[in-house]
């Protein structure tokens, strides 16, 4: 039997959760934390702060690897870039120094993640490191605010945006976070930054005393002019409907005039919870000058109508769901002086591009180098290279910056056109473009996985870890040229975004994953769980870790032989449905032992 979905919309106070509570009695979000975090004898912080604490970029971990109740407490400080950047010599020089100063594993290896929302993470971080890293980066331009938390969060964009001669994502993305920061004071106070260094704009969104419902994600997909034809180019490199509102730019008679808004995407969702992992859908076109309104307008009807009992309903996905696109337009025209355009529904906002290798900057040009990063983890070790120095050098070398992608890569910007040979020259000084000696296969580049264990608290298993000894054990099964996708994540977070992929991996259990399927490369369809088409049964619900290669094997072995031409592996799926991708995987006695027990469907949101 189905459980019941039962949001709590527009929930009134005697109702409120207690994280609700918490953040009502916290006196501007201030609560405890400066006491605490300076109360360097106790590792870790109360729950009271440590929900406080997301909201300025800080989550409270322990190391997972260590059994038994005693924790070896430790925290994750998220540093928000909107847009990616652009990154200064100085600013990388901080996060540099900084990281190895406190950004220490147990193997004493030194660290900065790269994330899918355009962040930084330092991990591995205890407690006499927090402030010392907040405040040195804040008094650089580099904020932690709105890293976590129920606030916006780190607001995407193309990262080639910033040079466009088109649209110039960048500089919106950096507006609109800006617009939607938090009040500065509390963090100013927390954390002992001098005021000089940071201000609050003067336009900001009208937060309550107990801020949003949950973290609400934007993002702002591109478009580039081919220079050689001409021709426009949509690029969705942000994975665009994912976010809880996105917007992509409209171009008319060559420039770009209107923008097209959509609402209610969201990855994540909770086991043993009628809970959804969704894309957007499209609200309203509105012009640029209308374009911040709209955005404030969004926010303020979720901020209003979202649920605050029930945090697993809490994002405005689930207002949508009970409520219908119709009605949340209704609401946001209320809020709004001008009228609002009719949204296309098949407006094309482009593939999944990502900036590898060498780009023109149309407006000065000067060159971009797109580096792949495995799994986002820049660190020195005989794998991969010694990244964390090739980045430190190159930038101390060259008179460049750096972005962030969405794909936790990085782009090397403002590279002068005579140093092209020479600088790709220092890169593989580094051993970088290669595992273990071996060039990166088009296989791995587009795939990816979130952090997982043993850095974060929520996952049930490896993800990092895992993904780059998968693609090296598909490799060896003569995968390597595959051109699909593989996302992994530790938990149903699904921070990598496994299921817009072509295969998505959910941590499901310590060594264990569920396959989601029927995503690919485009990005553009959201992947499901392998359910039958009564909708009762659902198959590699739990799978163990030693068989996951072997099942994706069958599966590009089945695609290879049936498939169209030019046939995706995603569309293929979509094509045959999930019955014949069942019957199949019974079939085959390489994988007819995984599909032996099937699972029901009662916490699947279907």
């Amino acid at each position: 039997m189905k459980k019941p979905f039962t949001p709590n919309l527009k929930t009134q106070p005697a109702d409120f959760s207690l994280e609700e509570k918490n953040k009502l009695a916290s006196n501007g979000m201030r609560g405890t934390l400066r006491e605490e975090f300076n109360d360097f004898a106790k590792p870790d912080i109360s729950w009271e702060a440590e929900q406080l604490a997301k909201s300025c970029g800080v989550y409270l971990e322990f190391n997972r690897a260590i059994t038994g109740t005693e924790k070896e407490w430790m925290y994750l400080i998220r540093v928000g870039i909107p847009g990616g950047g652009p990154i200064n010599r100085k600013q990388w020089q901080l996060f540099d120094e900084l990281s190895e100063k406190y950004a220490i594993d147990p193997q004493g290896n030194t660290s900065l993640r790269l994330t899918t929302r355009q962040n930084i993470q330092f991990h591995w971080v205890k407690k006499p490191g927090v402030l010392d890293i907040i405040k040195t980066l804040a008094e650089n331009d580099l904020k932690s605010i709105n890293g976590c938390g129920d606030n916006t969060r780190n607001v995407m964009a193309c990262p080639l945006g910033q040079h466009s001669d088109i649209f110039n994502a960048t500089k919106w993305s950096q507006k609109v976070a800006d617009y939607f920061q938090l009040p500065l004071e509390p963090f100013m106070e927390v954390f002992a930054i001098d005021p000089k260094h940071m201000r609050q704009p003067e336009e900001s969104f009208a937060y309550g005393k107990n801020l949003l419902n949950r973290k609400f994600k934007i993002g702002f997909s591109a478009v580039h002019k081919d220079p050689q034809s001409g021709k426009f180019i949509a690029d969705n490199c942000v994975e665009l409907l994912t976010n809880d509102m996105a917007v992509a730019p409209i171009v008319e008679n060559g420039k770009v005039t209107k923008f097209q808004i959509y609402v209610g995407g969201g990855q994540g969702e909770r086991n043993g919870k009628p809970s959804l992992a969704t894309l957007a859908q499209p609200l309203a076109i509105v012009t640029e000058a209308q374009l911040l309104k709209t955005l404030d307008a969004v926010v303020k009807v979720h901020q209003e109508w979202g649920d605050r009992q029930n945090r697993v309903w809490a994002r405005v996905k689930f207002v949508i769901k009970k409520m219908g696109i119709e009605w949340y337009r209704q609401q946001v025209q209320k809020l709004l002086d001008f009228p609002l355009g009719v949204a296309n529904p098949n407006y094309d906002y482009g593939p999944r591009h990502l900036h590898y290798g060498w780009h023109t900057q149309p407006d000065n040009g000067l060159l971009t180098y797109g580096a792949f990063i495995e799994t986002g983890r820049i660190t020195d070790n005989s794998i991969n290279g010694k990244l964390k120095t090739m980045v430190r050098d190159v930038m101390n070398k060259y008179p460049i910056e750096l972005m962030i992608t969405p794909n936790q890569d990085l782009l090397f910007t403002n590279i002068p056109v005579a140093s092209r040979e020479e600088f790709e020259a220092d890169l593989k000084k580094y051993q970088y473009g290669e595992r273990n000696g071996k060039a990166y296969s088009k296989l791995r580049t587009l795939s990816g996985a979130c952090v997982g264990r043993d850095t974060c608290r929520l996952t049930y298993t490896d993800s990092e870890r895992f993904e780059p000894e998968l693609i090296d054990e598909l490799e060896k099964m003569g995968w390597a040229d595959m051109a699909e996708s593989i996302g992994v994540t530790g938990c149903e977070r699904q921070c990598f975004r496994p299921g817009t992929k072509t295969i998505g991996l959910v941590g499901s259990g310590l060594d264990r994953y569920m396959f989601k399927l029927f995503g690919d490369e485009t990005a553009k369809f959201q992947g499901q769980p392998l359910i039958t088409s009564d909708g009762e049964q659902m198959y590699l619900r739990s799978i163990p870790r030693e068989n996951v290669a072997i099942i994706i094997d069958a599966l590009f072995k089945f695609y290879k032989v049936n498939a169209k031409s030019s046939e995706g592996m995603g569309e293929f799926h979509r094509r045959i449905g999930a019955d014949a991708i069942i019957s199949h995987l019974k079939a085959n006695p390489a994988t007819a032992a995984s599909m032996e027990k099937p699972f029901n469907t009662d916490c699947v949101m279907v």
